[in-house]
């Protein structure tokens, strides 16, 4: 679960991680001649879901559902450099 540091921000490496190794295997499969042209990221910020309601986060801005402040997670920028330098 994604929690909220001491320092305010959300270091979400698994998140991370999982990101990265989706799109490692989409440059991979375009490398052997397969043609993937995007990639959905889901999702972009917190919010309820049905099955799970407020309990689990999936997305990569954290939202204090108290407050409505919004944290970009350490997801958020590492997904925002990659799809600046278009390549992990």
């Amino acid at each position: 679960a994604d929690k909220l540091s001491e320092d305010e921000q959300i270091h979400d490496i698994d998140r991370i991680e999982f990101i990265e190794e989706h799109l490692k295997v989409i440059w991979e499969l375009n490398e052997v001649g397969m043609d993937i042209q995007g990639y959905y990221l889901w999702s972009f910020m917190d919010n309820f879901e049905w099955a799970e309601g407020y309990s689990k986060r999936f997305g990569i801005v954290y939202i204090d559902f108290d407050t409505q402040k919004r944290i970009k997670k350490d997801s958020f920028y590492r997904y925002a450099n990659i799809i600046k330098k278009r390549h992990c």
